[in-house]
């Protein structure tokens, strides 16, 4: 399953120094070469210590875990939706991710100039917004005068898409951002709303980056963000990229000395990672055998039959039925073999909604 995050923010809030970091600490495996498919997309690995654990008892000839793309998306500045800077690659770049890690500036730095003169973290997500507004504003506006004409034919599917489209535009005219409309929408609503290809429809996190002072404590620019997301309920992490910089060129050892002697268990990186994940919804499960163990990643509510797919077509068309352990009971008694004996092993069908964390074996017959 292809993810993609896109990396936004105004100049000079980090933003590169964050994607450069990430792209360096969680770089794929020899078994998933890390590649930089274009200069500014990175392939990182999603952080899951089960994954490991379930290696260490099992000991493969080969771990693979699941991955993300992280894309830094650059040349976004005031009047980026009249193609300013760099503004109309930087949109058709984020139309194609699935998610937006918004960097804001939450430090004072006076040899690193902000691009307004002065620190203001409410005001630069302000113009990162409006200028997405705009751009989706002109966007939706061009599909629905394509969608009105087919409507006044009596195309009923178009008159729906009409109508949808319409609502979403008004809140877009309200400087609201089209994500807003979704707990109001049926599924095939959303499914339509979607197709309209909107950047504010997308979700989003904001990551606040900080100085080494106040990565524990925060600062008044924290504060103000933080206030905010809560108001808007979006997520928010807060990491240092001074700290995820020094952290990304040690090794995997030296990194966990590192964040023990800060007192944390995970790098800002990794929850950054996790979180993009989580707002996205998505869940992984696992395949484990001595040729491999290996992560995989569904959407939440995915069946036994469609998780299958995602190892291999054929696995899902000639589905007969899941093997299934849970993590929880492979950590309890220790081992695969050992679950199976305590009768931890469950036969599930085609219709088992599989769970974050299930150890599954297929069988199948093409």
């Amino acid at each position: 399953m292809s993810l993609k995050c896109g990396i936004v923010g105004l100049p000079n809030v980090g933003k590169s120094t964050i994607f450069n970091a990430l792209t360096r600490a969680n770089a794929a495996s020899a078994n998933y070469p890390f590649c930089t498919i274009d200069p500014n997309v990175g392939v990182v690995e999603v952080p899951d210590v089960r994954l490991w654990k379930l290696a260490e008892a099992i000991k493969p000839k080969n771990i693979v875990p699941t991955y993300m793309e992280f894309v830094d998306i650059a040349g976004l500045v005031e009047g980026a939706h009249k193609g300013e800077g760099l503004g109309n690659k930087f949109l058709s770049h984020i139309r194609e991710t699935h998610a937006i890690a918004h960097i804001v500036r939450c430090f004072d730095d006076p040899n690193i100039i902000h691009v307004k003169g002065k620190v203001d973290p409410l005001s630069d997500i302000k113009v990162i917004h409006l200028e997405l507004l705009l751009a989706d504003l002109e966007s939706l506006d061009k599909q629905l005068q394509k969608l009105e004409k087919k409507a006044k034919g009596n195309d009923k599917e178009a008159k729906k898409r009409y109508e949808i489209g319409q609502r979403i535009f008004s809140l877009l005219e309200q400087e609201k951002m089209a994500r807003e409309i979704l707990p109001e929408l049926s599924v095939e609503e959303v499914k339509i709303a979607k197709e309209f290809y909107l950047i504010t429809l997308k979700p989003e996190i904001y990551i606040l980056n900080v100085d080494e002072a106040s990565i524990y404590q925060g600062n008044e620019w924290t504060k103000m963000v933080i206030e905010h997301a809560q108001k808007e309920n979006t997520e928010y992490i807060i990491l240092c990229g001074k700290i995820e910089e020094e952290l990304s060129v040690l090794s995997r050892e030296e990194q966990k000395e590192y964040l023990a002697s800060l007192g944390v268990e995970q790098s800002g990186l990794e929850k950054m990672i996790l979180a993009s994940y989580r707002m996205l919804d998505l869940i992984t499960f696992f395949t484990a055998g001595e040729p491999e163990v290996r992560a995989w990643t569904i959407k939440k509510g995915t069946n036994a039959k469609d998780a299958a797919g995602e190892i291999h077509s054929d696995i899902s068309k000639g589905f007969i039925r899941a093997e299934v352990i849970s993590y929880e009971d492979f950590e309890k008694y220790g081992s695969l073999q050992k679950a199976k004996e305590a009768g931890r092993m469950r036969l599930e069908g085609k219709d088992y909604i599989v769970q974050d964390g299930d150890i599954c074996y297929f069988r199948f017959n093409v």
